[in-house]
């Protein structure tokens, strides 16, 4: 494990630490003023409360786990576990959220009245402003080491801190017009805490399949391929995620055609120690488009392509074009926009060029838009 992942383990654990401690206190005191003044709404935000220390426990496993060095078996390491203990931590507070909308609706059809006191509304005003610091500074860790798990917790706790505020102003209803609102409050509170782990489902999940990369990474990885002086174009750049973090990546560049297999060997060597240096990206494939140099007339057929190519709606990028004269061939890549039947689209442009140089065999590649 290398410096800024022992780091990032670390932050994560003492920040889990101190939810799960901040937690504990909010259950064990928000569980006896439910208990004393018989407040469903209370006694259930306690029990959001306690998922919220279970969830933080599941975090510092799933980071731990996560950080176990690659097998045999599992070559890419196991980063992809902090996925799945996000998806345990939803599952967690799915369950709390349904058991307590449950009894919510069991105290609707059966009321019972809360007694509150002095004392039992200044815990639930502590309980407010605990719930608001330890939000937001979760929440800040986790967008300071990409932890979506402790984005996620950060996030709960901030909606906690609304739920005890409900619980507050239903407490001021009951006792200014002796209304009692708690059975209700009980069902807005179970609705927020099931709201809360469907979207972390949904991160997850997202997570899981693969995500496209941010603008900021994928462009700091160009950045540092474009810095070689011989690139004349970077293309195909695929960033796959195995964990926060923990990036593999491959990417095309296009390059003269006279260069040597050594100058190819350098350059290579030169982007992939610049672009984990400068990204923490590994580059693991540098695969090249060579661009006709010698040849006079390939670059008035690459010009007629690219315009015939342009002409049809959805082309996101022409690219990779070379010219074999010798075995008649014309070869290049283009990427189509995933809103346009990218198949018949694709057909139609191969009919189009095959039409237009008739007697060369065309090699089209259809890409993928997996980056910006």
């Amino acid at each position: 494990m290398n410096n800024n992942a022992k780091i990032r383990e670390k932050t994560i654990i003492r920040t889990s630490i101190i939810g799960i401690a901040a937690n504990i206190l909010l259950v064990v005191f928000k569980a006896l003023v439910g208990f004393a003044v018989n407040s469903i709404a209370v006694i259930l935000d306690a029990v959001n409360n306690l998922t919220d220390a279970v969830s933080s426990i599941v975090t510092i496993i799933g980071t731990k786990l996560a950080n176990k060095a690659p097998t045999k078996k599992h070559p890419f390491g196991y980063g992809r576990l902090e996925y799945m203990s996000q998806l345990i931590v939803a599952s967690l507070i799915l369950y709390a959220g349904i058991s307590s909308i449950i009894e919510s609706v069991k105290k609707i059809i059966d009321p019972e009245s809360a007694d509150y006191n002095t004392v039992s509304l200044i815990v639930i005003s502590a309980a407010v402003f605990v719930k608001l610091i330890l939000g937001l500074y979760v929440r800040n860790k986790g967008k300071q080491v990409s932890s979506g798990t402790l984005e996620a917790s950060g996030t709960d706790a901030l909606f906690d801190a609304v739920i005890s505020v409900s619980v507050l102003a239903s407490a001021a209803v009951y006792l200014i017009f002796g209304l009692s609102l708690e059975a209700y409050v009980g069902v807005i509170i179970s609705l927020f805490i099931i709201k809360s782990g469907l979207e972390i489902i949904k991160d997850a999940v997202d997570d899981m399949l693969g995500l496209r990369e941010t603008k900021e990474l994928t462009h700091s990885v160009r950045k540092c391929i474009a810095e070689e002086k011989d690139i004349h174009g970077i293309y195909d750049l695929i960033i796959h995620d195995y964990g926060p973090d923990k990036h593999l990546a491959s990417v095309h560049i296009e390059i003269d055609d006279t260069l040597t297999a050594r100058q190819i060997d350098i350059i290579s060597r030169n982007i992939q120690e610049r672009v984990y240096e400068n990204t923490g990206v590994i580059l693991t494939a540098v695969g090249i488009y060579s661009r006709n140099t010698v040849n006079d007339e390939a670059a008035e057929i690459r010009s007629n392509i690219h315009k015939l190519v342009h002409s049809h709606d959805g082309i996101l990028q022409f690219h990779g074009f070379y010219f074999d004269p010798e075995k008649k061939r014309i070869s290049f890549d283009i990427i189509i926009d995933f809103a346009e039947d990218r198949q018949a689209l694709y057909q139609h442009i191969l009919k189009d060029v095959s039409e237009k140089y008739p007697g060369y065999e065309i090699r089209i590649t259809l890409d993928s838009d997996v980056s910006d």
